[in-house]
């Protein structure tokens, strides 16, 4: 029996242009799941999905939905969504004039000797420690997802006992226009 040879093509993954759709809905049952129905049905990739009550009123619920830009034209998004009868509205908000966060949560394993190094990581990442014990520790970090994504690589040295991230949400920055 031969062994297969070692892989040697590009290993880094491409970089991933995303629309960011903020969309205004009525809060009724079944909204979410229309709208997961339409992506899947056009075979546009949903990358991150949150949903909330929107300011305060529990009539509406906003949506955050972050959509790989290649798989999904955004004229045909907003023009599907806009068929449906329980959205109210819908923008568009492109990367450079939003404000995105998303949070992590981890708990790490850790050894008496690992707890110096994981604090100093902690600290560096602007994170913050939620829950302790003798053997283990979680972490916080509410910021962008780029930060998410560094902390998650740091964390990689340790034995981590779950990893959890939400979705983005986002909102147009202060001044700025969105279509």
């Amino acid at each position: 029996m031969t062994t297969p040879e070692p892989y040697v093509g590009p290993t880094a993954a491409p970089v991933v242009q995303h629309h960011i759709l903020s969309v205004l809905v009525e809060n009724k049952a079944g909204v979410l799941a229309r709208i997961a129905g339409l992506f899947a049905r056009r075979g546009f990739n949903i990358y991150s999905l949150a949903v909330a009550p929107a300011e305060g009123h529990a009539r509406f619920s906003r949506i955050t939905i972050v959509v790989d830009a290649d798989s999904a034209p955004l004229e045909q998004i907003v023009g599907q969504l806009n068929k449906l009868v329980n959205v109210v509205a819908i923008t568009d908000l492109a990367p450079k004039f939003a404000i995105e966060r998303e949070l992590l949560l981890a708990t790490i394993r850790t050894e008496v000797d690992e707890q110096t190094n994981l604090m100093e990581i902690i600290a560096a990442a602007n994170a913050a420690i939620v829950d302790v014990d003798a053997h283990a520790v979680t972490v916080m970090l509410a910021a962008t997802p780029e930060a998410c994504d560094a902390l998650e690589r740091t964390l990689e040295g340790f034995a981590e006992v779950e990893l959890h991230r939400t979705g983005r949400v986002a909102l147009p920055r202060l001044g700025k226009v969105t279509s």
